[in-house]
């Protein structure tokens, strides 16, 4: 038995994240391991750790994606003000 979400051009998700999301935390945490066991060097796996909580979903919206718009808002796209006297 196949359960269908209401949205089937809704992205999949497993627990809190994405998949796309999960592949990257997964990967992250093995090169994070990885530079750990070879260098002793830990700021690969604190960006990991970060990249996971900022990239938790709650209601289909993560701080992740605030944070993108936000950006775009403030700082990448332009902002047009028009003043006129009525």
């Amino acid at each position: 038995m196949y359960i269908y979400p209401d949205n089937l051009k809704a992205a999949p998700t497993l627990f809190l994240w994405r998949l796309k999301d999960l592949a990257v935390i997964g990967i992250g945490a093995l090169i994070s391991v990885f530079a750990m066991s070879q260098t002793g060097f830990s700021l690969p796996v604190i960006i990991t750790l970060v990249y996971a909580f900022l990239a938790i979903r709650h209601d289909d919206i993560s701080i992740l994606d605030f944070i993108k718009y936000a950006t775009r808002y403030f700082f990448i796209e332009q902002q047009e003000y028009r003043w006129r006297l009525h």
